[in-house]
């Protein structure tokens, strides 16, 4: 695949003659530890939501306080499917609502002040979640909840990629979706004490837990720097230094990454200043950024409709259709599964730096659509043996559709959760990025507000063919990752701004980095605390 607008890596070169690993970098670590706490915890709530709200289907108190009047083959009160699809996806609806303004908000006020307001909105969410009085109030809630986190998604895994050191920051921002399985486990977990509960009280409890993610965020979210790219966008160049030379360097303001990390940094923010407004509008005018943003928005779906809202927020249907009937069972599958999978996210997340992108993504979509095809198999196999006779099982089928629902983690977490943020983050030029992420979360939760919806209806209703589209869709997805991924791997994320534009434009910053190091030797740290020019150029350069 050609890239018309990389240019030689020469930070990348000299980050690779850095053979110090990170954990023997005193201030790295530390800086690794707030990163972990503050935006890899970011997904820990989504994890814990999509696990609650399908545990939560197990429980008796819950489903007999939010019924609509329908009842199940035993008799007892539940929510019937359509409010029950529409409860489920009210997280992805309050997300939906929150797109266009949480890119505006990370770039106004900071990537930090971002996921501080985030995470005060989720808390207040959750509490809201607890104290419900009714079923409106309860989706009220859960909108809250969807509203923040897309600002602390945004934020935080821009922050992970912008904050990172350079030979790290693919597995970091890999990690960022690792975490969403620590939160999984830790509802499943939950759900096992609470669902056989008797009383409100088994609901209640699981949804005030919901707000402990965002308390850690809230706690430490100012023990992070700032981004270094940020504070040059505001011509606050000397505050974007110390931050390089404390955490890139160690203290050593002569180092010779860190200059050259500077001078690509300011230079290459300027060059995208000059050439675009901070804009959606601008967005759709260059030909390059309207690829990022098709690329972007189908990423989006792919996460969110590739089957797993229908093994996450649909499990007890799903349970149901293999014939785990007993809340025994379904808890502790639910648990072994986020177990599962946070084991093979963590894999997948370590072989980021190894493998190229596009490779892992089309990988990913392959594995998920031979296992998915086996998993509907046997679905259809467990509903014709039903038919035929009602009181035999075929346990043989049983047992093999559990062993594709636990195979369909590893598929797809290898693409869909390791590199999603990682890509993203290589894919937008920082003065776009956060919108770039912005438009992937619309499209995203809008996938996954359609899916939740539509699941619980159909999956009822027409079973092993509902499963069936979700291979084609599948198939689709292979085929655009094969003809419209590019390649971002083993470049930072200057030498990656202009990929699809002018290779003059990359050149520049190439010729500034180059002057900085070799012809200017070792210039003083003064010298790089230059502000840059916010000129906006309205009319696209050809």
């Amino acid at each position: 695949m050609v890239h018309e607008g990389l240019s030689d890596p020469i930070v990348t070169q000299l980050v690779a003659q850095d053979k110090v690993p990170w954990y023997r970098k005193p201030n790295l670590r530390v800086m690794y530890l707030w990163l972990f706490l503050v935006c890899m915890g970011v997904e820990m709530t989504s994890g814990f939501d999509s696990t609650l709200i399908n545990t939560l289907q197990f429980s008796t108190p819950w489903n007999k306080y939010f019924s609509d009047g329908c009842k199940d083959a035993k008799g007892l009160k539940v929510i019937c499917p359509p409010l029950k699809g529409f409860v489920n996806s009210s997280y992805q609806l309050g997300s939906v609502i929150g797109v266009p303004f949480a890119p505006w908000i990370s770039q106004k006020f900071g990537r930090r002040w971002s996921i501080m307001g985030g995470s005060i909105i989720m808390v207040f969410g959750s509490i809201i979640q607890g104290c419900a009085q009714n079923v409106g109030m309860y989706i009220f809630a859960r909108m809250a909840l969807g509203l923040g986190i897309v600002a602390c998604i945004i934020s935080g895994s821009s922050l992970i990629g912008e904050l990172g050191y350079p030979k790290e920051r693919a597995i970091l921002t890999s990690f960022f979706n690792t975490s969403y399985f620590i939160g999984s486990i830790v509802a499943s977990a939950i759900a096992i004490k609470y669902t056989s509960a008797k009383n409100d009280m088994g609901w209640r409890i699981p949804s005030w837990l919901q707000m402990c993610p965002s308390l850690l965020q809230i706690c430490f979210v100012f023990m992070l720097p700032e981004s270094p790219r940020w504070l040059v966008s505001k011509d606050r160049a000397d505050e974007a230094l110390a931050i390089l030379v404390k955490y890139h360097a160690e203290g050593d303001a002569d180092s010779v990454l860190v200059q050259a990390e500077m001078a690509q940094i300011q230079t290459t923010i300027k060059l995208e200043y000059e050439n675009s407004k901070q804009s959606y509008y601008d967005m759709f005018k260059h030909a390059g950024m309207r690829r990022r943003l098709v690329i972007a928005g189908f990423l989006g779906l792919f996460t969110q409709m590739s089957g797993n809202t229908l093994i996450s927020y649909s499990a007890n249907d799903l349970y149901i259709a293999l014939n785990y009937t007993t809340d025994y069972a379904k808890t502790r599958i639910n648990i072994a599964n986020a177990c599962w999978g946070l084991i093979t996210s963590f894999i997948a997340a370590i072989f980021v730096a190894r493998l190229p992108r596009r490779f892992m993504f089309m990988l990913s979509a392959l594995c998920m659509l031979c296992i998915f095809t086996a998993f509907t198999v046997c679905i259809k196999t467990l509903s014709d043996a039903s038919h035929a006779n009602p009181k035999r099982h075929n346990s043989g089928a049983s047992i093999a559709g559990l062993f594709f629902y636990f195979a369909f983690s590893p598929a797809y977490n290898i693409g869909n959760n390791a590199i999603t943020y990682t890509y993203l983050v290589e894919l937008f030029p920082f003065a776009q990025r956060t919108r770039g992420i912005g438009f992937e979360q619309f499209f995203g939760r809008l996938g996954g507000f359609f899916t939740t919806n539509v699941n619980p209806i159909a999956m009822p209703a027409i079973g092993w063919k509902f499963m069936a589209i979700y291979c084609g869709w599948i198939t689709f997805e292979f085929l655009f990752i094969f003809f419209m991924y590019p390649e971002t791997s083993g470049r930072t994320l200057e030498e990656l701004t202009f990929l699809f534009e002018e290779k003059e434009l990359a050149d520049k910053a190439v010729i500034a980095v180059e002057k900085r190091i070799h012809h200017e030797d070792m210039v003083p740290a003064d010298s790089l605390k230059q502000p840059i020019s916010h000129t906006e150029v309205a009319e696209e350069k050809v």
